[in-house]
């Protein structure tokens, strides 16, 4: 396990424009018209602003957005790891609402906390922004599986 201590070194020197690439290449990602506004060895940081097409009533963001959030950064955190021609997908997320998403945007931090040779574990945390001011909205722990993409080497 990874201590907060732990100074993380990707294995690819290109992590950072690796993982923009694998995430924003996604169409869901279009769609949604979030940014990676940070990021670094082991985590991953979203921004979504508001759209009524994310929102299940007037200025409050739909569950199922929060999650997508959520996933996102907690798998993108587990990519920065990803030596090159290495890929990953969720295996599983668990989310938990803990306040109405209401605000401007979203900011979903994603950060790793364990990296393995098959699957790997982080944990998101998701904050409504109104105004400057974060509030802790949700938390998710996420599980990607890990694997070679065609010819790589391990």
């Amino acid at each position: 396990m990874l201590a907060s201590s732990t100074v993380m070194v990707a294995p690819n020197k290109e992590f950072a424009s690796t993982t923009r690439r694998f995430i924003m290449t996604m169409p869901i990602a279009a769609h949604f018209g979030f940014q990676i506004t940070d990021i670094g060895p082991g985590f991953l940081e979203i921004t979504q602003p508001y759209r009524h097409e994310l929102s299940y009533s007037d200025g409050i963001f739909q569950a199922g957005a929060v999650g997508t959030l959520a996933d996102f950064a907690g798998a993108g955190a587990c990519v920065t790891m990803l030596p090159e021609g290495w890929g990953g997908a969720t295996a599983d997320y668990t989310i938990k609402l803990l306040a109405p998403a209401t605000g401007e945007n979203l900011v979903a931090r994603g950060r790793l906390i364990q990296f393995g040779r098959t699957l790997s574990v982080a944990a998101a945390e998701v904050y409504s922004v109104r105004d400057h001011e974060e509030v802790l909205c949700a938390t998710a722990l996420i599980t990607a599986r890990i694997f070679p993409k065609a010819g790589a080497t391990s």
